[in-house]
């Protein structure tokens, strides 16, 4: 006698199977498929049901009769408008079998979409942008790709053609502007701008010809291809404030200004502390902020410590104990008499005392300074090998050639190196009294949260423009890209997720859509409480599904 069987999965799913006993023994016979869901059982017991019920189909798989139904498989459905009504009983019943017409990750699209409008990015009035965003925050593809996105999240996707529109419609409407502005909005609101971070990356396009925007610049990694200079400034947290796009032979010391002045102008601030680090280190650049009445704090060279701590060297030595800070000047450029080595104690910086020098604040860490023999360490031992002709490379740091040609080791080089392991140096134009070393310290230090914000962007939002060629396709996926990162930052602020795991988790919540007696409907999934308590994190303790 052939029955249905329903078995639990490792998965969590619950497999559906028809089958017999034989010898004492259970045989399986056809498997019907698995369910993650209420509604997706209902429709897999229906199918095993007429699998038995169907006398027309003759013998199931290895010659197993179908035995008459004995009893209802499956429970009655929960609307009944899926139902056509029987006129002698007054009862619904079921005139066809149940079809699950299609499946989707609903119930992730409508969390997200939460938080689009939580933002404020309603105010853009433009629901096929917003769909967009949200595709990307999920899944990052091209454009003529959005659509099947869209349709797993269970939305109706526009065309390809209006898709084109809309980034032609967010250039000419500044939506950039706008999403900025609610970004700002939600900053104020959440903390404060007080102190924003910034800082650069560049993404480059595999194309032949320069244009101008794509140049090839300096890279990172080395590459010939053209590319584009991006910066981000986003405040303490890593939420994103203000994007701009440069030319890729723009030197990036030089695009800090004009994005902090935009910033600046857009929501009339003047006063605040922009972080930034020793990239961003220039004579010129940190001139124009102060006279901007821009406080900053950046961080140094390490290569600026002899002259920095000129006076400390020749008084104590360079000996350091484990979390010594010294506050002390640094020239603006070059050297000067304001650190005077004759003096034992560290001039404390006063901007009209010191006018031709800037604060400088080093710190020691013996953590770092093991770091850095080790690295100094190989370092020599790779300029060794080279010398001995045992590796062929480039000439690596600490080999130079005597007047013969011959290679030796940079044996002075070295020591200088060995004698600033374990420093590292932050310059600003705040006065001690305004802000401690420690504080500038760790104001410093919050820069990984930008840093986190680029990684975001180039790994989980691919923000690297594959299929954008012109000036404008560019700029406007880039604004996607920063409404789309500003939504996974909240997200990952709210649930203390990683972007990536949140859309994994939410994603396996798929609503089912079941057609019968020509009608359909959508059913929600069941969620599980861990998934319940993602959404209402979400949801900031709204209603979740």
């Amino acid at each position: 006698m052939a029955f249905i069987r329903r078995v639990r999965t490792k998965s969590g799913a619950t497999a559906v199977q028809v089958a017999e006993y034989a010898a004492g023994r259970q045989r399986i016979l056809k498997h019907v498929g698995s369910a993650h869901t209420e509604a997706e059982l209902g429709v897999l017991l229906a199918r095993a049901g007429e699998l038995l019920d169907d006398r027309d189909q003759g013998v199931l798989e290895l010659g197993v009769e179908p035995s008459p139904p004995s009893a209802a498989l499956v429970a009655p459905a929960p609307e009944p408008v899926l139902l056509n009504p029987s006129p002698a009983s007054g009862l619904a019943v079921r005139t066809g079998p149940g079809r699950v017409v299609g499946t989707d990750s609903r119930v992730l699209f409508e969390a997200l979409a939460a938080v689009y409008a939580q933002l404020g990015f309603g105010v853009l009035e433009d629901e096929v942008f917003a769909a967009l965003v949200l595709a990307r925050v999920v899944e990052p593809t091209s454009l003529l790709d959005a659509a099947r996105v869209l349709a797993d999240l269970g939305q109706e996707a526009a065309s390809y053609k209006t898709m084109g529109r809309t980034l032609t419609r967010a250039r000419e409407r500044g939506y950039r502007d706008q999403v900025a502005t609610a970004c700002f909005e939600q900053a104020v609101t959440s903390g404060d701008v007080s102190l924003v971070m910034y800082d650069v990356t560049t993404l480059y396009f595999e194309a032949e010809k320069e244009d101008d925007l794509r140049k090839v610049g300096f890279s990172k990694e080395r590459r010939v291809d053209p590319q584009i200079v991006v910066g981000l400034l986003v405040d303490r947290n890593g939420f994103p404030l203000e994007i701009g796009c440069f030319e890729g032979n723009k030197v990036e010391t030089s695009t800090i200004v004009p994005i902090i002045e935009a910033f600046q102008a857009r929501h009339d601030l003047a006063d605040m502390v922009v972080v930034a680090d020793a990239g961003m280190l220039s004579a010129t650049n940190l001139c124009q902020l102060d006279e901007a009445n821009l406080r900053f704090i950046v961080g140094s060279r390490v290569t600026k410590a002899p002259i920095d701590l000129a006076s400390h060297f020749r008084w104590h030595g360079d000996a350091f104990t484990d979390g010594q800070v010294i506050d002390t000047t640094t020239p603006r450029t070059g050297r000067n008499s304001d650190n005077d080595v004759k003096v034992r104690a560290e001039p404390s910086w006063d901007p009209d005392e010191h006018a031709a020098s800037w604060r400088a604040v080093w710190a020691y860490s013996a953590k770092r300074a093991a770091r850095d023999h080790k690295t100094l360490t190989l370092q020599e031992n790779r300029a060794k090998a080279v010398i001995a002709g045992e590796k062929a490379a480039r000439t690596p740091r600490f080999v130079k050639k005597k007047n013969g040609g011959a290679t030796v080791l940079d044996e002075a080089s070295l020591a200088r190196a060995r004698r600033l392991v374990g420093l590292k140096g932050y310059v600003t134009n705040i006065p001690a009294t305004v802000m401690p070393a420690g504080e500038v310290i760790s104001s410093y230090h919050d820069l990984w949260h930008v840093e986190a914000s680029f990684r975001m962007s180039k790994t989980d939002l691919k923000a690297r423009p594959l299929f954008a060629r012109k000036r404008d396709a560019i700029e406007a996926h880039l604004t996607i890209v920063f409404t789309a990162l500003a939504v996974s930052r909240e997200v990952q602020n709210r649930t203390g997720l990683a972007i990536r795991d949140v859309v994994r988790q939410l994603r396996r919540l798929r609503s089912a859509t079941i057609a019968i007696n020509a009608t359909s409907q959508t059913f929600p999934p069941q969620i599980p409480a861990d998934k319940q308590a993602i959404l209402k994190a979400i949801h900031r303790g709204g209603l979740t599904h």
